[in-house]
C-alpha cells in the first residue's frame, strides 16, 4: 500500500498527490504519464492503482464529468450510463458527452442507476467512474477494471465534506489523467467563484432551509444532514441547513418532524422529472400543505448535483441558490 496517498477526507492536504510522485511535465497540464505512473489511490477504503493514464473511460454517475471537463479529458470517455441532464454542461460539454456512447440511462425511484455488471464489463473501460447499486468493485477488479467512486457516495461517506473536498477531488483527477497544472488552474478558478458569489450576497441570516429529495409515488421524503454538501453551500450563503444537525448525509424524514423544524424555505433535489411533478411529490404527503414554506411558495427545485455530491457542480448550484434568494 502507498501509505502517502491516503484516504482523501478534508484532512488531506493537496500536497500529498504531488509529493508521492514524479513532477508533471509543466506543459500546460499535459505531463508525462511514464514518469507519474503507476500510482495507487485508496478509494472507500480499497487501495486503487493505475498503471498508465486512462483512455476508455467509463462514467456511470454524472458527478465526476466537471473534473474531466475542466480538465480537458472528456475525450476519453468512450462509453456512459445514467442520466446526464442537459442543464448541468456548457454546450461544449454536452456535445462531448453525446458522441460517447449511451447504455442505459434507466433510474430508481432513489435516483440510483439500474445497470448489470455484465454490460459494464463488455465495454472494456480500463476506468469506471462511479459504482452503481448491485455492481460490486470486486467484479470489477477481477477483469483488471478499477473504479473510482465519488467519496461522498463510499459507505463510510465523508466527514464534513466542504470546497476542499472538491478541490481535492480536482487534484486527484489531474493526477489520474496526467493534468495537475490544469488542475490547480481550476482550482484557482472555483475558489474566485465563491469569492464572487459571497460579495454579491444580500442578507440571508435566519433563512431557515430544508433540502429534500422526494421519493416519488413512495409518500416518503429524504432529508440532507450535516455529513452533506448541502450544509456548507447553504452557510456560504448565509442561510441555514434545518437539518445540520443531524450527523448524516441522507436520512428519511416524516412529516411531522419536518413540521417541526419550520423551514421557511424548501430545495428539492431530483434527477428526473419536471419541476411540477418534483413539488407534487411533496405536496402528496399528508401534511405538506401546513409547512410555512409550502404556504409561502417558497420551494426551489434544483437537479442532484447542484448541491450533491462535492463537485464543480456545487458552485454552478451555489451561484443558482444565490439568485433564487436574491429574487425572495
Amino acid at each position: 500500500m502507498n501509505r502517502c496517498l491516503a484516504w482523501f477526507t478534508t484532512g488531506l492536504l493537496a500536497a500529498t498527490l504531488t509529493a508521492c510522485g514524479s513532477t508533471g511535465s509543466g506543459d500546460g497540464g499535459r505531463g508525462d504519464g511514464a514518469a507519474n505512473f503507476p500510482f495507487t489511490v485508496k478509494n472507500c477504503g480499497v487501495d486503487v492503482t493505475l498503471d498508465k493514464a486512462p483512455s476508455r473511460v467509463m462514467i456511470v454517475n454524472s458527478a465526476p464529468l466537471q473534473y474531466l471537463s475542466a480538465l480537458g479529458a472528456l475525450d476519453k470517455l468512450s462509453s456512459r450510463a445514467g442520466k446526464f441532464p442537459p442543464e448541468y454542461y456548457s454546450k461544449e460539454t454536452l456535445a462531448a458527452v453525446n458522441k460517447v456512447p449511451s447504455l442505459t440511462d434507466r433510474l430508481g425511484s432513489d435516483g440510483h442507476l439500474k445497470i448489470s455488471t455484465e454490460s459494464i464489463i463488455a465495454e472494456e473501460p480500463d476506468l469506471v467512474l462511479g459504482l452503481p447499486d448491485g455492481v460490486s468493485r470486486e467484479s470489477l477488479a477481477a477483469v483488471g477494471i478499477p473504479v473510482l467512486n465519488e467519496p461522498s457516495f463510499c459507505p463510510d461517506g465523508i466527514k464534513n465534506p466542504g470546497y476542499e473536498t472538491i478541490y481535492q477531488q480536482m487534484r486527484l483527477y489531474g493526477r489520474v489523467f496526467d493534468r495537475r497544472a490544469k488542475a490547480e488552474q481550476a482550482v484557482r478558478d472555483l475558489q474566485k467563484r465563491i469569492q464572487t458569489v459571497r460579495a454579491g450576497l444580500p442578507d440571508q441570516k435566519g433563512r431557515k432551509v430544508a433540502v429534500l429529495w422526494p421519493y416519488r409515488g413512495e409518500g416518503t421524503v429524504g432529508a440532507y444532514g450535516g455529513q452533506s454538501m448541502a450544509t456548507p453551500q447553504l452557510k456560504t450563503l448565509g442561510a441555514q441547513n434545518v437539518f445540520a444537525d443531524t450527523d448524516k448525509r441522507v436520512f428519511e424524514v416524516s412529516m411531522e418532524e419536518l413540521l417541526g423544524r419550520d423551514p421557511d424555505t424548501i430545495i428539492l433535489l431530483h434527477t428526473d422529472g419536471t419541476q411540477q411533478e418534483i413539488k407534487q411529490a411533496l405536496l402528496d404527503i399528508p401534511g405538506a400543505m401546513d409547512l410555512r414554506a409550502v404556504q409561502n411558495d417558497a420551494i426551489h427545485v434544483q437537479l442532484f448535483n447542484f448541491t450533491e455530491p462535492p463537485s464543480p457542480l456545487v458552485l454552478d448550484g451555489l451561484e443558482r441558490l444565490a439568485a433564487y434568494f436574491k429574487g425572495k
